[in-house]
């Protein structure tokens, strides 16, 4: 009862790839790890819990005999760049003061931040330290994953919700997610809420489809501002447009209205002239 594993170390090894790629003899294991370690928690703690907040999701180490290679994947790719590199530059002297080791840093874009478990999970933390209500930002944020492409989307939020006395969890789902399917591509991640009245987890997975049959993202088109672009006024397309007549086509166009009105004036003259002629017979 209750065997519940994270999706990601139950696929590492057979379907995901590690995030640590080295290797080391029994000496220097434990060195190695607390450095990945140290790593790891640096980059959180100076991207993700502080501004610019870059919004960092995943750091992958590997390492050769001379060198660190730290990968960081982000949707805010220029806030890590920095102008001309220079954010950069000044990460990769901090993580060789960190660890006294020659490292390299390499910055990868996150092309739909909506399809990442860790974003989505940092995301409704942000909005619950901003005291918003638990139940829209686990809604939205399924939403949002389903509106971008996923096919199953489940988020747990577990603690002192909204403030009570009691811990409880919630949990909200769209769509399907099959935790035991090795096949399966379920991305997972957590974030901790840090409120006023304790701590409060959440819990992301997102269901991509299965391995070599991913999904494609599907990107957004926002209408501007000072304008939809249905038409100037909300729903000015229903119905097939403004061009037809009748209740499928909306308000008839001016041009038939200046055809009725045409043969008007030829039918008035005859009216006027009728008068004319009995006064002329009486007189």
């Amino acid at each position: 009862m209750g065997q519940k594993t994270s999706p990601i170390g139950f696929r590492t090894g057979i379907t995901l790839n590690w995030q640590s790629t080295w290797f080391a003899p029994k000496a220097n294991y434990g060195d190695f790890l607390i450095e990945d370690w140290k790593i790891r928690d640096y980059v959180d703690k100076k991207f993700n819990q502080q501004p610019p907040y870059a919004a960092v999701s995943k750091t992958v180490i590997a390492r050769t005999r001379n060198e660190v290679k730290v990968t960081l994947h982000t949707a805010r790719p220029g806030m890590v760049i920095g102008p001309r590199g220079a954010e950069v530059d000044k990460l990769r002297e901090e993580l060789e003061h960190l660890i006294d080791r020659k490292i390299s840093v390499n910055v990868i874009e996150i092309k739909e931040p909506a399809l990442d478990s860790k974003l989505v999970a940092e995301n409704i933390a942000a909005q619950l330290q901003k005291r918003s209500a638990y139940r829209r930002a686990m809604k939205m944020a399924c939403e949002s994953a389903m509106n971008a492409g996923a096919l199953g989307v489940k988020v747990m939020c577990g603690g002192r919700l909204s403030g009570a006395e009691i811990a409880r969890s919630e949990v909200q789902k769209l769509g399907s997610i099959p935790l035991q399917t090795l096949d399966a591509n379920v991305d997972y991640g957590s974030a901790t809420a840090r409120t006023t009245y304790g701590a409060i987890g959440i819990k992301v997975w997102i269901y991509k489809g299965k391995f070599g049959e991913e999904i494609t993202p599907i990107v957004q088109n926002k209408p501007r501002r000072g304008g939809r672009p249905g038409g100037g006024r909300p729903g000015g397309n229903r119905g097939g447009g403004r061009s037809g007549g009748g209740r499928s086509g909306g308000r008839p166009s001016a041009a038939p209205a200046e055809a009725k009105k045409a043969p008007e004036t030829p039918a008035a003259a005859p009216a006027e002239q009728a008068p004319a002629e009995t006064n002329q017979d009486n007189s």
